[in-house]
Parts: structure tokens; C-alpha cells; sequence
């Protein structure tokens, strides 16, 4: 089986008791350029088989400047989560829901060293969503806050390495951040046009 077909067919965290059902979702094209590294499919995105088709996904889509169409379909975009899996919730709301759970860290142990020895040197930019994806790719960056990570996209650009992608922290693009975007409106207003020119290029 090839390593695409392996990870489909996966059911680790489900087998261990560690996640209720096992259902691996992501897309990785032939010749991706771009990709999204973010934390764990959501409950939406489980029961669709289709990373980012939610809420979420319409505002990361109108921060990269892309349709739905050139999400999905362009061939340029690889989204390769943290865990394959949706978690399950918390369980700490009214609801008995709460949020979603971690990514189980069995699923980058399992698997994620083997996938970015062959998708890295194919990417010119990756987008690193979230805390559990900028601490795999960016260790060093681990102790600074998030408004730090984000705030240094011009040194990434700069110390951009031969054969290495542009490492770009990211805030998830969660309602949950509302409050984070009000506060720090050079992130639309300075990292976003640049954000959508180098998507663009790609198309």
C-alpha cells in the first residue's frame, strides 16, 4: 500500500480507546504547493469526509483569497492535520459536548515524520494553524505566545531555508479568536494582502 492509502485505512486511536471512531481525513494533491498544517478534523468536517467544510473554513478561505473550488480542487493545496481524526468533544459544556479534544499525539508519532520527508521539499509556503502544528514545525518557537508566533512572519520569510517551505504561524480561524483578531488588526491589515499574493501565484 502506498503511505496515503496507510493512513486512510488507519484505525490506531480507535483501536487504543483513545478517539470513538476512526475516520482519516485530509487532502494531499500530487503536486501541492501550499500547505495547511492545523490541529484535528471537527465534528462537521468527520461526518462530511472533507477537512475545513465549516464555519471555519469559509474564514481561513477568505484569509488565503481562494474559493472553494480553488480549495479543494486546484491541485495546489495540501492540508495535512496534526491528527487524522476528530477527537471527540471535551465533554466540558452545558451541552455535555464542550470543545473539541487534542489531537492525540499518537497520530504525529505514528505518522507525520514520514509525510513531511516527501511533502516538504514539494511546498514553497505552510501554514502552521494553531499551537499543536507551530510547535512540531517550529520547536524553537515553543515558550513565545501566540501573538509572538504571528508576529514574526517577516523573519520566517527571510530565514527561509533552500528546500524548505515559509513557515507561517497562524491563528486558528475559530469564532474562539474573534477577540485575538480585534486586538490585532495588523494581522488583516499587513500579513493577509501578503498572505493572498503568494496564494494567488500559485493559481
Amino acid at each position: 500500500m502506498t503511505l496515503k492509502a496507510d493512513i486512510r485505512a488507519c484505525t490506531h486511536c480507535q483501536t487504543k480507546g483513545i478517539l470513538p471512531e476512526a475516520r482519516p481525513i485530509f487532502q494531499w494533491p500530487s503536486n501541492p504547493r501550499i500547505g495547511i498544517f492545523g490541529q484535528a478534523p471537527g465534528n462537521l468536517a468527520h461526518q462530511e469526509g472533507r477537512p475545513f467544510c465549516d464555519p471555519s473554513g469559509v474564514r481561513l478561505r477568505s484569509w488565503l483569497g481562494v474559493s472553494e473550488a480553488e480549495f479543494y480542487e486546484s491541485n495546489v493545496i495540501s492540508i495535512i492535520p496534526m491528527a487524522f481524526c476528530f477527537p471527540g468533544y471535551d465533554g466540558t459544556g452545558k451541552t455535555g459536548k464542550g470543545g473539541d479534544r487534542p489531537p492525540p499525539k499518537e497520530c504525529a508519532d505514528l505518522w507525520r515524520a514520514q509525510i513531511m520527508k516527501k511533502l516538504l521539499p514539494k511546498l514553497d509556503l505552510a501554514l502552521l494553524i494553531g499551537q499543536y502544528a507551530q510547535n512540531w514545525h517550529m520547536p524553537d518557537q515553543r515558550k513565545k505566545t501566540l501573538t509572538a508566533r504571528v508576529e514574526g512572519w517577516r523573519d520566517y520569510i527571510a530565514d527561509r531555508k533552500d528546500g524548505e517551505p515559509i513557515y507561517l504561524p497562524m491563528p486558528h480561524p475559530s469564532w474562539r479568536n474573534n477577540g485575538w483578531l480585534k486586538k490585532n488588526l495588523w494581522f488583516e491589515k499587513d500579513l493577509l494582502p501578503w498572505l493572498q499574493q503568494q496564494v494567488q501565484s500559485h493559481f
